[in-house]
């Protein structure tokens, strides 16, 4: 009797497994499919970055297509801005939250929405951080346009932004970062 409660819980473990990896590894197709794979920058990378974002503490950054979020939590943590995080991807975004409280003083400048980036209000944005695909990034052209106020800062890692006035561009490896002004 011991033994075949062994092997049940086993299976029930192991079935548990199964279904997680199964959903994680549907949404990061998901992900992709909708042109935003989530790929990680690293820390060093992310520091250099918004150091040259020259971020104002008190100011909206939002990250579309955020991932776990590690954008974010950096300028939140590091610059003192108010911090949100838009991915369509719910265990990413559910990574993120669990990753941002770990620093509670973190987590309390900041949000994390599962949310369409298309559906996302930008129009009190003073910062907005992309890391996504030309085809994506040319489909968000009109609505940054249209909702983003006065000298915003685009900051685009890895692709650019046609169409924006560009103020200088970061030479980092294996990414470019162009900074924009609306």
């Amino acid at each position: 009797m011991v033994i075949l409660i062994g092997y049940l819980l086993l299976v029930f473990v192991l079935l548990i497994f199964l279904i997680t990896i199964s959903l994680y590894t549907f949404f990061l197709l998901y992900s992709s499919f909708k042109g935003s794979p989530y790929v990680a920058t690293r820390k060093k990378r992310i520091e250099k970055i918004l150091k040259e974002a020259n971020l104002k503490k008190g100011k909206i950054f939002i990250e579309l297509g955020c991932g776990d979020g590690r954008i974010v939590r950096t300028a939140v943590k590091k610059y003192g801005v108010k911090g949100i995080g838009v991915d369509i991807n719910p265990i990413l975004i559910f990574w993120a939250r669990l990753l941002s409280l770990k620093d509670s003083s973190t987590s309390l400048g900041m949000t994390f929405r599962v949310e369409n980036i298309f559906d996302t209000d930008l129009t009190k944005t003073d910062y907005v951080y992309i890391f996504l695909m030309p085809d994506l990034i040319s489909k968000l052209i009109p609505k940054l346009k249209k909702e983003l106020k006065k000298n915003c800062l685009i900051i685009s890692h890895g692709f650019k932004v046609e169409g924006m006035k560009l103020v200088k561009t970061l030479e980092t490896r294996p990414f470019k970062t162009y900074y924009y002004r609306t």
